[in-house]
């Protein structure tokens, strides 16, 4: 059954021929939901956008009379475009240099002033790292029903499986990532004291305060892109991911830089610039009381879209 918006939608097209205008108006109606899959589908802003556009292309190709929900149908698009691109990006992520993570978005209201993008806690970096242990089939199921709260039987539709099967995908799912999602949600006020805490500790060269912030099994992953300004590989455990946050980080790292707070994927995070260019992106992993992983981003191509410092008025 057709909701009221698509129903006009349908009037519309055929009072007016289907014009462009009504294409574009009704894609940009629904251009927030499509990216919050793509990008949580693809951990890339750029994939994304380009899965957008393809998405977009093939919705004005498409005759009229083979949409009955304009929703469904560019849900229907873009997961599969994404599906698709995850299985032949699968071979270029193997030979990617050094430790991957997703691209970061900055989520403050002035970087998304219309409030499209959905933001929870699936949209963390610890949330799409954990995407990425499963399949491409695996991952939209997980989505559609886990964060966008699709019925089994949109998901078929969707996907183009039977229901059984689509239960069967989402328990594996599930068994992937479920024991490596955390038992208890941290406030956002909580997070960003620990984030303030550690850049103070690192800043200073505070070993000690340092150390009292890391959990047991603490993680620093920091992607490069092979560029040399990241560690190639993970870090664990206290000691380890203290000198390498005190040390070695520090020392990749130019003297020079401009540290501000942002909001990234949802999140308190810090944004470092070089001469006014995003030059790196730190965000953590936290629990009530201590850090549990330590994500650096310092790869341009993965910080390109990000807005430059902003000028402070004279």
């Amino acid at each position: 059954m057709l909701k009221d918006n698509e129903l006009k939608y349908a009037e519309g097209s055929q009072a007016n021929g289907s014009s462009d205008s009504i294409r574009l108006a009704t894609f940009e109606q629904y251009r927030g939901l499509l990216f919050s899959i793509a990008y949580r589908m693809l951990g890339s802003v750029a994939d994304a956008e380009d899965m957008l556009q393809e998405a977009f292309i093939r919705w004005q190709q498409t005759a009229d009379d083979n949409i009955r929900s304009p929703r469904a149908f560019l849900v229907t698009i873009i997961s599969r475009l994404c599906i698709n691109q995850l299985q032949s990006a699968r071979a270029q992520r193997e030979e990617y240099v050094g430790e991957w993570l997703p691209e970061p978005i900055m989520t403050d209201p002035k970087s998304d002033p219309l409030g499209l993008i959905k933001i929870d806690e699936s949209l963390s970096m610890a949330f799409l790292i954990l995407m990425e242990r499963l399949t491409p089939i695996e991952r939209a199921v997980f989505l559609l029903r886990e964060v966008f709260e699709y019925e089994y039987a949109e998901i078929t539709a969707i996907l183009a499986q039977n229901e059984p099967n689509c239960r069967q995908i989402l328990r594996r799912a599930r068994q992937h990532v479920g024991a490596l999602q955390p038992r208890f949600k941290t406030s956002e006020r909580k997070k960003k004291d620990l984030l303030e805490r550690f850049l103070k500790a690192t800043s200073s060269g505070d070993m000690e305060e340092l150390v009292t912030l890391l959990a047991s099994d603490v993680v620093l992953q920091s992607d490069g892109g092979g560029n040399g300004l990241a560690v190639p590989n993970l870090i664990h455990g206290i000691g380890k991911v203290a000198r390498g946050a005190m040390g070695g980080l520090k020392k990749l790292l130019p003297k020079n830089l401009v540290h501000q707070l942002a909001q990234i994927n949802g999140e308190p995070g810090i944004v470092s610039y070089l001469n006014g260019k995003p030059f790196s992106v730190l965000t953590i992993d936290a629990g009530e009381t201590q850090i549990r992983a330590i994500y650096v981003l310092t790869n341009p191509a993965k910080l390109s879209h990000l807005p430059e410092l902003p000028s402070v008025p004279q």
